[in-house]
């Protein structure tokens, strides 16, 4: 099993972003292909890492080809590596997302990129209703030391039905709720980085467990499981 991020896949990528054409890809075929095997490898070890603390279900790890049918990019290739791991569902929400990208680009995400409507829509009633819980994690020391505060999109006022002078409004008026750390190209093929990463998995904790009590229950406490 390969436990850190081969040392080749950076300068692999830097020449792919170079050279994004099929010819030169297929070209490199086999060199690509040997890489992208031990990137599985290392992303399904931090899976099993993740298992001694979570409920991993599935580690994925996406395709290096791009969809361009919608896209004005067309670009055939991506010149990153990206995965996710999903918890086990229903009962717990929130995801993980690690993406390796050249030139200090790398990093690792966690929270819920888009809520659904209803899940949107209960957090932000339980914010309104009190957010006393939700301050005390962002609050706390180590986890704000890895994680900082959320980051991604937020509506300008406040959501209809809501009042836009809540105290809470900061939190309610969020569209998404996630965290980001990012890593230089050297600490990425650092031998402990995985361990770094789990690490900081670890920490995310207090808030997926806080989260996933919210979405599954109704706003009298009482289990939508």
């Amino acid at each position: 099993m390969h436990t850190s991020i081969p040392k080749e896949t950076l300068p692999f990528l830097i020449r792919l972003s170079k050279n994004n054409n099929r010819d030169w890809f297929n070209e490199h075929k086999p060199e690509f292909k040997g890489i992208e095997a031990k990137v599985k490898e290392a992303y399904n070890h931090l899976g099993s890492l993740m298992s001694l603390h979570d409920q991993i279900e599935k580690v994925k790890v996406f395709r290096i080809y791009r969809d361009v049918r919608f896209s004005k990019n067309k670009l055939p290739y991506k010149t990153h590596f990206g995965g996710a791991f999903h918890r086990k569902k229903p009962e717990l929400r929130g995801g993980y997302y690690l993406h390796i990208q050249p030139n200090n680009e790398s990093f690792i995400a966690t929270g819920f990129w888009e809520p659904n409507k209803d899940d949107l829509f209960r957090i932000r009633k339980e914010f309104e209703m009190d957010d006393s819980e939700m301050r005390e994690i962002l609050e706390n020391k180590s986890f704000n030391s890895i994680w900082g505060g959320f980051v991604g999109d937020e509506l300008k006022t406040a959501p209809k039905g809501f009042d836009k002078t809540h105290p809470a409004i900061d939190l309610i008026r969020k569209k998404q709720y996630i965290f980001i750390k990012k890593y230089t190209d050297v600490a990425v093929v650092s031998d402990d980085f995985l361990d770094q990463v789990n690490e900081a998995f670890v920490q995310i904790r207090p808030f997926f467990d806080y989260m996933s009590d919210v979405l599954t229950t109704n706003l009298n406490g009482e289990t939508l499981l």
